[in-house]
Order: structure tokens, then sequence, then C-alpha cells
């Protein structure tokens, strides 16, 4: 049975979110990188051989886990509807204003009748070392006795640097196996990762927008 008065954060892993790394609880890093997409229906056969190909050579190449999620909402239509107003108002023509307001009238029988889904592909990049606050060096004597503060803060800085370091450097190789067959990727920074949290617990709510590639 869960106690009473349990809050959401107890049943979220994650402990904080700092310079874009998610800082689990169990003290493993996580990085984020925002995807782009390959139509491959689009290319021919001997194209869509190939991707295949590069692709399953990138997953083989890796020497560490990566988990690749895909965020799939129905798009929301209501900010391109309000432009579309806007400009009815803007217009002085009354064929140009009615063209308009039948095109608006299309667009929502249109997206009535089939679903437009937005999608967003992401690459979930893990380290797992030592846990993070917690030093792997061995105390003296002194140390255990009459605990700084500030020593421990800079032990769990320094531990934190060491650690996103290692990180970044599978980032950078996760980034380059996926440009080899034309995926573009962007890792995200800490205010587009608490969006993307925020939107996979608060799934009832408007999306709030991460920005795109380039």
């Amino acid at each position: 049975m869960p106690k009473t008065g349990a809050t959401t954060q107890e049943f979220i892993p994650i402990k904080e979110i700092r310079d874009g790394i998610i800082v689990l609880r169990d003290g493993s890093l996580r990085a984020i990188l925002l995807a782009s997409a390959i139509n491959i229906a689009l290319k021919s056969a001997e194209e869509q051989q190939a991707v295949i190909l590069q692709f399953q050579g990138f997953l083989n190449s890796l020497e560490f886990p990566v988990q690749i999620s895909v965020e799939s909402r129905r798009y929301d239509i209501k900010p391109y509807l309000l432009t579309l107003e806007q400009r009815i108002e803007q217009q002085t023509e009354d064929l140009l204003r009615l063209q308009t307001r039948e095109y608006i009238e299309f667009i929502k029988w249109f997206t009535d009748s089939v679903s437009i889904m937005s999608k967003k592909f992401y690459v979930v990049v893990p380290y797992t070392g030592s846990s993070f606050g917690k030093s792997s060096r061995s105390k003296s004597i002194f140390e255990t006795i009459f605990p700084s503060k500030n020593s421990s803060f800079n032990e769990q800085t320094a531990q934190f640097e060491e650690q996103r370091s290692q990180l970044e450097q599978r980032v950078a190789i996760v980034q380059g196996g996926l440009s080899r067959f034309g995926v573009r990727s962007e890792q995200l920074n800490t205010q587009q990762a608490i969006e993307v949290f925020y939107n996979m617990f608060n799934p009832g709510e408007s999306h709030r927008n991460i920005p795109k590639l380039n």
C-alpha cells in the first residue's frame, strides 16, 4: 500500500538536472539527444538497405547501451488556426476573406477526420560510474571526525565533472554514429530536458514545444 501523502516527486527517479545532465537518484547520469527523422519510404530500395545496414553497424559499434524513445502526440492545430483568423482581420479583399474562411473550415474538418501526429525522436545516453555524491577516495581519521562541508561539496563537484566528461565522450560517439547515415542530433539543455519530462508526466495538458533541429 502506498503511504498517505506521497508526492509525485517520490515516484520520479530524477534527483536533479544540472547543465542538461540528468542525475538519477542512484547517482547515474543521462544525456538526452533530440534526433532528426529520415523518411526512408522516399528512398530507393538500395538506399533503404544502405541506411538499415549503417544503423545496424552503428548499434553494433557501441560499447554501452542506449535507449531510443519516440514521443508521439496529436498535433495541436489551434495556433495555426488562430494565425489564419488574424489574417482574415487584416485582409481587405472580400474574396480573400471568404477563401481564408473556407480554408479554415477545411483544416478543421480534415484534422477532425484524420489524426495528425507530431513525433519526436530521442536517444538517451547513460553513464553509470561510482555513485554520485559519494567520494571514492578513502578519508583520513581527521576528515571522518571533523568533516568539512566545503570539502564534501568540492569532492561532489569534481566527481560530477569527471563523470560528465565521460558521458560527453559517449554523446560524441553517438552523434558521430548517427551522422554517418544522415541523422542530425542535438543534446538537450536543462530547460528542454525539463519540458520533455513535463510532457511525459502530464500527457493530458498542452504539449510544450521542444525546439526543432535546424
